[in-house]
């Protein structure tokens, strides 16, 4: 069976904030490989440099150290223009807290896609694929925390992206909510093979990634392959 090639590939990348006389090193020498398809999740406590990482993965952050590369091509050395299509193109993002617009649908809140310019999928087929296409005309007022969420999922993938960004998706849900929301980002990886990274200080979500990278102090401490991923419905927390 042929190797699957990497998607992401990080070379001795560097992050480092600087606010006056202030230096923050985020991020140092993180070396690392996400296949495509893969489900891959960032465990570590808070400050660790998990979400720091996550987003010099979709291009919201420049690395001020090492390279970084995308399906061949080097983020690292993209102007503003280039880096802006590919977050707009390539990139989905599901943050914490749903980031939904109030005052449209769930219909129109996934539907706001295509104002990025790229091609989108049917919102209600997004929709659909999220289980919530009875409550495409429900304002995010009249939708449980869950259900939000599930937008925010439904609007990430409608662009069909080929990397979708985690940030904690299931931080603001009860146990069973989060589950399901689990078993719906899991599926993006298992049913339709897109690339799903996934930050999280929660140990249990380990157990459903095929790649489970252990960042500490700035830097990746160690990466275990999951060769027997649980399914999302079997975690318990």
């Amino acid at each position: 069976m042929e190797e699957t090639r990497p998607l992401i590939v990080f070379e001795n990348v560097g992050k480092i904030y600087r606010t006056g006389s202030v230096v923050y090193e985020a991020l140092h020498d993180v070396n690392l490989e996400i296949k495509e398809g893969e489900l891959t999740v960032l465990l570590g406590p808070s400050g660790a440099g998990k979400s720091t990482l996550l987003n010099l993965l979709g291009g919201l952050d420049a690395a001020t150290g090492g390279k970084i590369y995308f399906g061949g091509e080097e983020l690292t050395a993209m102007d503003d223009k280039r880096l802006g299509r590919f977050r707009a193109k390539d990139v989905g993002i599901v943050f914490q807290f749903y980031n939904l617009v109030p005052t449209l649908t769930a219909l129109e809140n996934v539907d706001l896609m295509s104002d990025l310019g790229v091609e989108i999928m049917d919102p209600l087929k997004a929709l659909e694929m999220v289980g919530l296409a009875e409550r495409k005309d429900n304002f995010p007022s009249q939708l449980s925390g869950g259900q939000q969420q599930r937008v925010s999922i439904a609007r990430a993938v409608a662009k069909m992206p080929r990397l979708l960004l985690c940030d904690e998706p299931t931080g603001a849900l009860d146990t069973n909510t989060g589950r399901e929301v689990l078993k719906i980002i899991q599926d993006q990886s298992r049913v339709y093979g897109k690339t799903v990274v996934m930050v999280t200080h929660n140990s249990l979500f380990a157990e459903i990634a095929d790649k489970v990278v252990y960042v500490k102090n700035g830097t990746i401490e160690k990466i275990i392959i999951n060769d027997e991923p649980k399914d999302a419905e079997e975690i318990n927390w």
